[in-house]
């Protein structure tokens, strides 16, 4: 069993993290010293997974203040930071949670000594990274209640530590329910065409010694229908008023395929991956990332030169195919509450 490095952390007026890309063959490390870097590894792919976007974004704003020189104008260039940060991905809400929380502390910060303001913003980058380990391992205590010991566990994606400042979501509820005992295994989608399963799942459930095989996207049915899938138990980027919930391209065929064969279809995501302005899926922006994701795999093309190809990154699962979702406060199981109040939604 090897040893889980963290994925993303501040280091001497720095952000570092595992490049992601990279994995699972080799495990290599970049070092951003702009906001721009930061900017650069959001968009293509060295960090990923909404919690981990969202500390990357905070981080992000933290290291572009700290890099500001007293003359600047400290409005017009922090709008800068924020802005260039926002335009990286679209889709999970995390990003834009994080870079809310700290307009609030910049805000709040903005009338003392610049040293201080850019002191203020290094803490809350860090304590966005230390709470989200913390809420993945209260996501992942209350999801092992629902594993049973000898159960299969279907996930799609790669929703770990990886994803987010450590432990996991998904995968959280999977380490907890292996390290409280019960003996499971895992099957992990490949999940095309980024293969964040097969390349960063099965290297996750490698470090933390948990059975599994990995399995194609399209082989998720059929085993479905043999019985060799207990549940599922997926990651998400952003789940709306009623619930409907973007993920990574593929999971709504796994929530059909799931309710066809009667299968739980859990979705495990912290409070901040809810967003409470949009009524339902139909309004979250979609991801259309670049085509050679598809047509490529390691650089080498797999489709005829000229092939056109379509590659969004997510797709929106609809709130009827969901059993529950796993939060940090407990279960919350559908349907919502109009009002989008997450407190009405906890199972009592």
């Amino acid at each position: 069993m090897g040893e889980m490095k963290p994925t993303i952390e501040w280091a001497n007026g720095k952000v570092v993290m595992i490049d992601q890309r990279r994995l699972p063959l080799e495990e290599a490390y970049v070092e951003c010293g702009t906001v721009e870097e930061v900017a650069r590894a959001i968009e293509t792919m060295v960090i990923r997974g909404a919690p981990a976007i969202g500390i990357a974004a905070a981080m992000g704003v933290a290291l572009g203040v700290l890099n500001l020189k007293p003359s600047a104008d400290l409005t017009i260039e922090y709008s800068k930071i924020a802005k260039r940060l926002e335009r990286t991905r679209p889709t999970a809400r995390n990003l834009f949670w994080a870079l809310e929380r700290m307009d609030r502390v910049f805000r709040m910060s903005r009338p003392l000594p610049l040293a201080d303001l850019k002191k203020r913003l290094v803490e809350e980058a860090l304590t966005i990274e230390r709470e989200d380990e913390r809420i993945c391992r209260r996501i992942g205590a209350n999801g092992a209640a629902l594993v049973k010991d000898g159960d299969t566990v279907l996930t799609h994606c790669n929703a770990g530590g990886l994803a987010t400042a450590g432990y996991g979501t998904a995968v959280g509820v999977i380490r907890a329910a292996w390290e409280g005992g019960k003996k499971i295994s895992v099957l992990v989608d490949e999940t095309r065409p980024f293969l964040q399963g097969a390349r960063l799942t099965a290297w996750e459930m490698e470090k933390i010694g948990v059975p599994y095989r990995v399995v194609t996207d399209n082989m998720a049915g059929w085993l479905m229908q043999r019985g060799e899938v207990s549940l599922a138990v997926v990651g998400a980027d952003r789940i709306v008023r009623n619930g409907d919930t973007a993920n990574k391209i593929g999971t709504y065929t796994v929530a059909v395929l799931c309710r066809e064969n009667a299968i739980p279809f859990y979705v495990a995501a912290p409070l901040s991956t809810f967003d409470f302005s949009l009524a339902d899926g139909s309004g979250i922006p979609i991801e259309e990332r670049p085509a050679a994701e598809v047509r490529e795999v390691n650089g080498r093309l797999i489709v005829p030169p000229a092939a056109a190809v379509r590659n969004p990154a997510f797709d929106v699962t609809p709130v009827r195919y969901i059993t529950a979702f796993i939060t940090e406060e407990g279960i919350v199981r559908p349907p919502f509450d109009k009002t989008g109040t997450h407190h009405l939604f906890r199972e009592k």
